[in-house]
């Protein structure tokens, strides 16, 4: 546990985060959205801090990330927690339903997570990933670990929603060398039906391109957000920042609340990688299953 970077004191002991665009209010011993960001006394703790659900030396093209230093291995570290609520979530069980796992989670110091790092660079290690779960709900371990990791001449990778603030975004963002944003969507509406909004990704989006390697995902969700005008809509407005910015087009299988509905065709990706690519320079398809 470690005390919050980002917030500030209320009424009442409450307090107020400002990690994300949530800006939760939270009385005294009541949690956040995220779900992994206490008050304690009127302080906000990140409760989460070195708390890792998942630790695998991974492809870089899992995170995915296709054009940096294709070919090499990364070691990914995941927590607990998100402060977003997809109901298609693909790893529901650490990033929404984790609470009975908190108390048999296992702790690394940031000097582990670091030292663990720089063993694996034998085997092809280029650095550290922060993926899995939302790892920008324990932006205090993520600030940290990165740290450590770039001192050691490692890359530290970012896979998450790009749901943050600016100020704790730019603080973090000069350890960061790539990031996977998953850009859900490009329509308000569908970000409201996640539990949040599309604006603040759109930001998280500009304010990084320009300062780290950046790669686009969307998961194609039939019947909400494989329209051709929306996906069009989304390549046009990336190409406008950087044609180059790689975009990831990957196919919806059942998950989570979403168990009952059909998988993404094959043929509807691939129509909407053929549009994609008319304003961007790199589309990919995954997941195709």
């Amino acid at each position: 546990m470690s005390l919050a970077m980002f917030f500030d004191k209320g009424v009442n002991s409450s307090v107020s985060c400002s990690l994300c665009p949530h800006n939760c209010k939270i009385p005294a011993g009541s949690r956040g959205l995220c779900g992994i960001r206490q008050n304690i006394d009127g302080q906000l703790w990140a409760i989460g801090y070195g708390l890792v659900s998942s630790l695998a030396l991974d492809p870089i093209e899992k995170k995915p990330l296709f054009l940096f230093h294709p070919g090499k291995q990364v070691l990914s570290a995941g927590g607990y927690g998100c402060n977003l609520r997809c109901p298609f979530c693909q790893n529901s069980d650490i990033s929404l339903e984790y609470q009975k796992s908190l108390t048999s989670a296992r702790y690394f110091s940031p000097e582990q997570i670091a030292g663990f790092a720089q063993d694996t660079a034998a085997k092809g290690n280029i650095g550290a990933a922060y993926t899995y779960n939302e790892p920008l709900t324990g932006y205090e371990f993520i600030y940290d670990c990165a740290k450590l990791v770039q001192k050691a001449g490692l890359f530290n990778i970012l896979v998450t929603n790009g749901y943050i603030s600016p100020e704790p975004l730019k603080m973090l963002l000069p350890y960061i060398d790539a990031m996977n944003i998953d850009l859900k969507g490009f329509t308000d509406s569908f970000y409201q039906k996640l539990g949040g909004s599309l604006e603040p990704v759109k930001e998280t989006i500009e304010l990084s391109y320009r300062q780290c390697h950046l790669e686009i995902t969307t998961l194609i969700i039939p019947g909400e957000n494989d329209s051709e005008t929306e996906i069009e809509s989304l390549a046009c407005w990336l190409a406008s920042l950087d044609p180059k910015i790689p975009l990831h087009l990957t196919r919806f299988f059942p998950r989570y609340k979403y168990a009952d509905r059909p998988p993404a065709s094959r043929e509807s990706v691939y129509r909407l990688c053929e549009i994609a690519q008319k304003h961007l320079g790199n589309v990919f398809t995954g997941n195709m299953g």
